[in-house]
């Protein structure tokens, strides 16, 4: 890690509905901030079903209705090497948890947990909106903004290299 930069990765299983939404998200909320210096984002997937692949299509357009341009993203799969890189991994479920809590190395010294677990209030999970409806992948970004302004705030009370809210 660069001094003074944190590193953040979203993980899901496929890494094209949930992770791809909360990595556009909390990147974009960083930029608003004026963070996107000092806080780099990730996002990845515990399967290999997608790599290389965009959002899933409807992941996009529910990004673009709230003004989140995802489609740039691409899906990749979290590897060993992504726990010297991160210094927050963040899963959004408890199977995609386990499976992170598997490949963690002893020398792991972040935060591995659950990406609810800083929105004060919600469900523990993401839910996977894969094999639902549109109001599914709506209500992942309302999960995933929550989610987001609290681990910000988590990280401003934390890291007091971070510049204050603008």
């Amino acid at each position: 890690m660069a001094t003074g930069e944190i590193a953040v990765l979203f993980v899901c299983l496929g890494n094209i509905c949930r992770s791809p939404t909360a990595h556009g998200v909390f990147e974009k909320l960083l930029a608003e901030q004026g963070l996107d210096s000092c806080i780099r984002v990730d996002s990845a997937g515990t399967g290999d079903w997608h790599l290389g692949e965009e959002p899933d299509p409807r992941t996009i357009v529910a990004g673009q209705r709230r003004g989140y341009d995802l489609s740039q993203l691409r899906a990749r799969q979290v590897g060993a090497d992504d726990f010297s890189r991160f210094d927050y991994i963040l899963a959004m479920d408890t199977r995609n948890l386990e499976n992170l809590q598997a490949l963690r190395p002893p020398s792991f010294t972040g935060h591995l947990g659950l990406f609810l677990a800083f929105a004060p209030g919600a469900q523990e999970e993401v839910p996977d909106p894969y094999a639902g409806g549109t109001e599914g992948f709506e209500q992942v970004i309302d999960m995933v903004e929550e989610a987001g302004e609290g681990l910000l705030s988590h990280l401003r009370t934390r890291l007091s290299n971070l510049p204050a809210s603008s």
